[in-house]
């Protein structure tokens, strides 16, 4: 065989151990397991009412950015 021949049946190769292969496999659950932990988290945090003083805060914040924008703000009840 010829040079240019044998460079083009090349191939590469990846082989790990069982122990390669369980350690990638740990790692992998390791990351979905955080990943699940994360999600609950900010769901949690998504799906709980906002407390009067953070709610305070974004009426005040709103207050600031929405005459630049030009956006009228719905009346309520408090206002």
């Amino acid at each position: 065989m010829s040079a240019r021949e044998m460079k083009q049946n090349r191939k590469v190769r990846f082989e790990l151990s069982w122990g390669g292969v369980a350690g990638i496999m740990a790692a992998c659950v390791c990351i979905c397991l955080w990943m699940f932990v994360l999600g609950v988290w900010t769901g949690q945090a998504l799906l709980q009412p906002p407390s009067p003083r953070q709610q305070s805060a974004v009426e005040a914040g709103l207050a600031i950015i929405a005459p630049l924008f030009g956006i009228e703000r719905q009346g309520g009840p408090d206002r």
